[in-house]
């Protein structure tokens, strides 16, 4: 593997792992062009504060986000994948632009010297160490980081531009670490506040209460009025806030997933490719030809296969056809080609030739054959990696490659590695070169078989699909904004409504949308029914937008339907306070209380203050905090909470034993901690919220 091919796969894999920290400020500063003003706003993606990111900047790293979790996860793209890759590079310019702003306010800075002993000096920095570190052997390779620079020195454009776009990430990555490091100084735990938490976590409290439950109250009983729902808006208005622009629909969806009819065709058209594969004489040919995923047909070992497949080829005799079994939708056949046990791993070392500077495989090959009898006549192989090998990422190591297992390694090299036995020098030849291989050792001795696994998904077939597609039609030639639910109705169709429908979702009630249908939501007009019928993999859609919630606190209109339930709780609340209080008057006792509302005083013992659960009732933190607040014996006031309206007495607290200081300043630490992490998601929602953020994605994705 070439020089430049290592650094461009070393600092991919570290570009991804910073990515995914709170503070992705490591992807350089977005290149402005030179781009009349009005086609940048065209071809703009969104922009924090006026600095703005172009299509072509935010795409380039989406694609490369994308190509790395499917590394990770392996597989192809999927819409899943890809939306995820726009949200992670999305959060990382607003997190880089907010946080540069910041960076420069303060006057933060990373100077030459600073910057060099980040590269070459004795800590170099970690984005450097994970770059520059020899997988094989773990260890940081100076050798290979002056290599580097040497090349962009010497003019290689293109490790030039990696190595500059690396030296910038690692100037940024200072930076913020510098600025993470004020944040963290400004953040401070009191010895007062250990002891308050560890009192709220350890302090029992034992008590009776009584309660009024709202749902006592009949709904019908309750009339709501104007000043009602604008008592409770104005008491909850900062809950009613949009980050972002927020659509509502109506949506009919007909499924069109597969029916017991396909899934009945899916099992004859496999069982027929069973007898044609029992008699097949080139296995992997009617594998590629008829198999729907195209499993390559090769050796595998155990817990490779689907658990059913799994629990059968191993056991199999050569030449056998098992099978079909259905697994996650699909139904599998396999055809045991051979057997064999094999190495679990292996311990190896090489040296590599590249082919095109050799001039050509013939040569590289000869030149391979001359070391291979050099070694034979007793020449040190580490020696002759040193001098020969083109893999800088093993010929300092004398070409150790360290111990891999199956699937580590290109194929005519691993099968070389597992096929051969200790002590074995051979050539091989891979998409990467010419390779010497030098068995070391071989642990373990696992069975593999060579299996043509052949797979058929049920699908849904044309008539299910067809039957699906008129429906769906029908509904969308005889729909009107004006008869829109009531059409469903009549064709006995499932219409759903979702209120919150956000600019970058791909699911609406849990059901997959295409994107084509979010962004016509945010491109009509309220009331309108879709322009078409829209298909995903297992349904069509039609859909009807029935409101517009802006960016900001909602009015109370907009609202009304969704705080319902609030408003109503509130009204009875009133009711039920009053009820309570005219119990508590004259009460020296809650079972006193509990005898004039007709309700019985329920025991409670060891509740803190840190969990302010009632069990078997509710989450019920007001109620809980007043028990922490009251003296024992003494029944108190009225208190309104989430199920209702209480009335508690405190019959005793276990105060914990006292902390010793040991304990204390752990305990100071522990929170200390806490209170940093929680404390940068505090900085990044009070620097969103001030922000002036205009998301533009969906034009785009």
């Amino acid at each position: 593997m070439g020089l430049m091919g290592n650094l461009r796969n070393r600092a991919g894999l570290v570009l991804f792992v910073i990515g995914l920290a709170i503070v992705a400020f490591l992807l350089g500063d977005i290149i402005k062009s030179g781009m009349p003003f009005f086609a940048k706003k065209q071809n703009e993606v969104g922009s924090v504060n006026g600095e703005s990111i172009d299509y072509q900047s935010f795409n380039a790293q989406v694609d490369q986000t994308t190509a790395m979790y499917q590394q990770q996860m392996g597989g192809a793209e999927t819409p899943q994948i890809k939306n995820f890759a726009v949200q992670q590079v999305w959060n990382q310019f607003i997190s880089k632009e907010l946080i540069a702003a910041e960076i420069k306010k303060i006057g933060i800075i990373v100077g030459s010297k600073e910057l060099n002993d980040l590269i070459t000096g004795p800590n170099p920095s970690q984005q450097i160490i994970q770059t520059f570190t020899n997988p094989q052997t773990g260890q940081f390779d100076r050798n290979y980081l002056s290599q580097v620079i040497q090349e962009a020195k010497n003019g290689n454009s293109q490790i030039a531009d990696q190595w500059n776009a690396m030296l910038e990430g690692v100037a940024n990555q200072r930076l913020t670490e510098k600025y993470a490091n004020l944040v963290s100084a400004a953040v401070y735990v009191t010895a007062l506040e250990a002891q308050e938490d560890y009192t709220a976590k350890n302090k029992l409290a034992n008590f009776k209460y009584v309660l009024l439950d709202y749902s006592s109250v009949n709904d019908s009983e309750i009339k709501l009025t104007d000043a009602d729902y604008k008592e409770y808006y104005d008491k909850h208005k900062n809950s009613f806030k949009n980050q972002e622009e927020i659509r509502a629909a109506d949506l009919v969806v007909v499924d069109a997933r597969p029916t017991a009819k396909d899934s009945t065709a899916a099992l004859t058209a496999i069982q027929h490719l069973k007898n044609e594969l029992i008699a097949s004489t080139n296995d992997s040919l009617f594998a590629s030809v008829n198999s729907d995923t195209k499993y390559p047909v090769t050796y595998i070992k155990k817990g490779q296969v689907s658990p059913a497949l799994d629990s059968v080829i191993f056991n199999a005799a050569n030449g056998t056809t098992v099978g079909p079994f259905l697994s996650n939708g699909t139904y599998e056949i396999a055809k045991v080609i051979n057997a064999k046990y094999s190495p679990d791993s292996v311990k190896a070392s090489h040296i590599l030739l590249n082919a095109a500077a050799e001039g050509g495989v013939v040569k590289a090959k000869a030149k391979a054959d001359s070391i291979k009898g050099l070694l034979a006549k007793g020449a040190s192989f580490a020696a002759l990696a040193v001098e020969y090998s083109q893999d800088p990422g093993s010929k300092n190591n004398g070409g150790e490659l360290g111990t891999f297992a199956r699937g580590q390694m290109v194929g005519p090299f691993e099968e070389a590695a597992f096929g051969g036995k200790p002590g074995d020098i051979v050539v091989v030849e891979s998409q990467f070169g010419v390779h010497v291989l030098k068995i070391e050792k071989q642990v373990g001795n696992s069975k593999l078989v060579k299996v043509a696994i052949v797979d058929k998904t049920i699908a849904a077939g044309k008539e299910t699909t067809d039957a699906a597609y008129n429906k769906a039609n029908a509904f969308f030639t005889g729909s009107t904004a004006a008869n829109f639910a009531e059409n469903a109705k009549q064709q006995q169709l499932n219409l759903q409504h979702s209120n919150r429908i956000q600019a970058m979702d791909n699911t609406v009630n849990g059901v997959e949308v295409p994107r084509e249908l979010v962004r016509w939501l945010f491109e009509a007009k309220n009331g309108e029914v879709s322009d078409k019928v829209y298909e995903t993999e297992n349904s069509f859609i039609i859909a009807k937008l029935t409101a517009v919630h802006a960016k900001g606190i909602q009015p109370l209109e907009a609202v009304k339907s969704e705080i319902e339930t609030g408003v109503r709780n509130m009204v009875k609340a009133r009711m039920l306070k009053e009820k309570m209080n005219n119990a508590i008057q004259g009460a020296s006792s809650i079972e006193q209380i509990a005898q004039k509302v007709g309700k019985p005083a329920i025991q409670v013992e060891n509740i803190v203050l840190a969990n302010p659960v009632i069990p078997g009732v509710a989450l019920e933190s007001a109620v809980i905090g007043t028990i922490f607040g009251l003296q024992p014996n003494k029944p108190s006031k009225s208190i309104e909470g989430s199920q209702g309206i209480y009335a508690v007495q405190v019959e005793s607290f276990v105060n914990p034993k006292e902390m010793v200081d040991s304990e204390r300043k752990n305990q100071q630490k522990q929170l200390l901690t806490a209170k940093q992490q929680r404390t940068w998601g505090s900085i990044f929602k009070a620097l969103q919220d001030n922000a002036n953020i205009d998301d533009n994605r969906i034009r785009f994705y």
